[in-house]
């Protein structure tokens, strides 16, 4: 999350008079996160009650045309029970509007906090919750490819250039060009598939305590490997924020948590060190992107993308052990 556009008081108070929430009493920016504008909203209602929402204005690498599948994913996964938000529909049922070009949407607000140094405890919780969503979304209508794939990544890459990923570290551009192509060669296809979140780091989920609260933000959500998506999973939750400490306990707990829930099959327990290597440049290559393409008075807190290069070279030296039979 993140406020790339500002939006007055009146102009959000005429927008949530869309829908039947209530009166605006405060919207508060929220700056984490680098891709979408982001609101805490709070209305009050004539009887005293309140009530809060989320807003949301999709800004990067967002199309408007994939909002339907976003916003219908989070309604079918809320519908089956998963700790998901719901899309608020406006008073003639739609589940977004236009503000400006850019379109909005309100969404669920659910309680819960995100963890900055998760338990062993909280990332069983986590394995479990994503293994549900995986399962739940099965039988979801809409489709979306991953536009985020290995050749994505080279081309963010590409639009970078060398000097600029130089300037951000000097060893950064040295190692797209040597570890890309070596992950791109062995990179599985024929995994089992679903409807994946491909985002789920700790500011993702909210807790109570041990117990997942809310998944949100679903917006890279697409349709490919689980396995990925749990790799994904891993390399956002295992780490320190720098990833320079790897936690075996918590690695450990998320992997038995999935496990428990639905467990992997041979060909994707093997698959798993590749596309731990994969996750991480993933994240190398659109935090690059975004550390040189991010506005100057974005209220957004850029991220430093060799906080992944680190990880991928632990998974790259590390094999098979992090991904030891869940205990």
């Amino acid at each position: 999350m993140a406020v790339y556009t500002h939006l007055g008081a009146e102009t959000l108070a005429e927008l949530i008079g869309h829908y039947d929430v209530g009166e605006l009493v405060s919207a508060k920016g929220i700056a984490e996160g680098v891709s979408n504008s982001n609101w805490l909203i709070e209305t009050g209602g004539s009887d005293g009650t309140g009530a809060r929402f989320i807003l949301t204005m999709y800004e990067r690498r967002i199309e408007p045309g994939d909002l339907p599948f976003f916003l219908g994913l989070l309604d079918h996964l809320s519908a089956k029970g998963c700790p998901v938000p719901r899309t608020i529909h406006d008073r003639a049922g739609a589940a977004y509007r236009m503000l400006d070009g850019k379109a909005v949407a309100l969404i669920e607000f659910l309680p819960g906090v995100s963890v900055d140094a998760p338990t062993a405890a909280q990332a069983r919780a986590v394995g479990a919750a994503l293994a549900e969503i995986h399962l739940a979304a099965q039988d979801y209508e809409g489709s979306r490819a991953n536009d985020l794939s290995p050749g994505d990544w080279r081309d963010l890459f590409e639009q970078c250039g060398s000097d600029a990923l130089t300037e951000i570290d000097p060893a950064l551009a040295g190692l797209a060009h040597a570890r890309l192509p070596e992950i791109a060669a062995v990179w599985p296809e024929d995994l089992d598939r679903s409807i994946i979140h491909a985002d789920l780091f700790p500011d993702n989920v909210l807790m109570l305590g041990d117990r997942v609260s809310g998944l949100i933000d679903f917006y890279f959500a697409c349709t490919d490997m689980m396995a990925y998506d749990f790799a994904v999973t891993h390399a956002a939750w295992c780490f320190d924020r720098d990833g320079r400490c790897f936690d075996e306990a918590v690695s450990g707990a998320l992997l038995a948590g999935y496990e428990s829930v639905r467990p992997f099959g041979d060909a994707e327990r093997a698959a798993l060190p590749v596309l731990a290597q994969g996750a991480c440049m993933r994240f190398v290559a659109t935090r690059a992107f975004d550390w040189i393409d991010t506005p100057e008075d974005a209220l957004v807190t850029r991220k430093d993308p060799m906080d992944f290069a680190r990880r991928l070279e632990f998974y790259a030296e590390a094999g098979d052990a992090p991904f030891a039979a869940a205990r």
